[in-house]
């Protein structure tokens, strides 16, 4: 068993993305999962997840009983040893200093070594609303998000997605190394640029000339190889049936977009054209979709609602 150290806010959405490296994955407390199995590869491009641990110990939200946990637990370690405590989004009022000075103690009593610095073993003691999960940490993430936020790529619009978003709907779509993933309606680019990084071959189309290019430059950029991007029509995408493996767009935001035409139409037009040449789809939009989506044959599998601001909400819906 893992127990699995949510980003975000959205622990719902976060489990559903850890779904694609992670089997039999449940949200269990604020910020918390666990899981049966755990793919390492795959979980190293997860955005909404921070950290993966073997589970060694459970218990109430107290130190007291964090350190008797450990103590019944096996301990048959050969290495160096370090603690890290967290009372996660300050929902257990631990104090976690304390936490890591009393299970530390019970680590050296077991006669193990500690290195604070660089440790063979880091145990994590997640204290989160009632419960304590205690494990030996197996699998981090990559993170870097920082560095590929929009206003730091070299072509940049305003509303463009954030990369931690876009890693997420193409690791829900299942990109992955030598899968192909499409995007009709590219914008910057954002999305291909993560699905890229995660080894996926990318095609990016834009109605507008101007966005196609502009995300041929971040392209450029970021990836090296296996990606293309073209002016074109969402509705008419030159590709064969069933030629990539997963559709991935966002879909125009009705008064502030630049589509002529009527919207329906085009968002219609689009996820029909998806259907055609993709087994799977993530459609995101400032509306559900969904009845479109159903209407050109996709069969919606999870909708996820995440509020940007006061004026704006974002629907995922997860097509297959």
């Amino acid at each position: 068993m893992y127990v699995v150290e949510f980003a975000g806010e959205d622990d719902v959405f976060a489990a559903r993305e850890a779904a694609t490296a992670m089997a039999g994955v449940e949200v269990v407390a604020s910020g918390l999962g666990v899981a049966e199995a755990v793919d390492g590869r795959a979980v190293r491009s997860l955005a909404y997840t921070h950290r993966v641990s073997r589970v060694v110990g459970r218990s109430a939200a107290t130190v007291e009983a964090a350190v008797a946990s450990l103590a019944a637990a096996p301990l048959d370690l050969d290495g160096t040893v370090a603690v890290r405590a967290r009372d996660v989004r300050s929902t257990a009022t631990v104090d976690t200093r304390n936490a890591e000075r009393e299970l530390g103690g019970v680590l050296t009593e077991a006669g193990l070594p500690v290195d604070l610095d660089d440790p063979d073993y880091e145990l994590r003691a997640l204290f989160s609303d009632e419960r304590c999960v205690l494990g030996w940490l197996d699998v981090e993430t990559d993170r870097g998000f920082g560095a590929r936020a929009p206003t730091k790529k070299p072509f940049f619009q305003p509303g463009s997605m954030s990369p931690l978003l876009a890693r997420a709907l193409v690791n829900i779509a299942g990109a992955e190394p030598d899968s192909f993933v499409v995007d009709p309606m590219c914008g910057t680019g954002g999305v291909l640029v993560e699905a890229g990084l995660v080894g996926a071959d990318v095609l990016g189309l834009d109605a507008q000339t101007k966005m196609a290019r502009g995300a041929r430059e971040n392209l450029v950029h970021y990836l090296e190889n296996g990606w293309a991007t073209a002016r074109g029509d969402a509705t008419h995408l030159p590709l064969e049936d069933g030629a990539a493996d997963a559709v991935v767009f966002d879909a125009p935001y009705g008064r502030q977009s630049k589509i002529s035409g009527d919207l329906e139409a085009v968002v219609t037009g689009a996820l029909a054209e998806a259907r055609r040449v993709a087994p799977r789809a993530v459609l995101v939009s400032d509306r559900p979709w969904t009845d479109a989506a159903c209407e050109v044959g996709w069969s919606v599998e999870d909708v996820f609602e995440r509020r940007v601001h006061a004026s704006l909400t974002r629907y995922i819906a997860v097509l297959g």
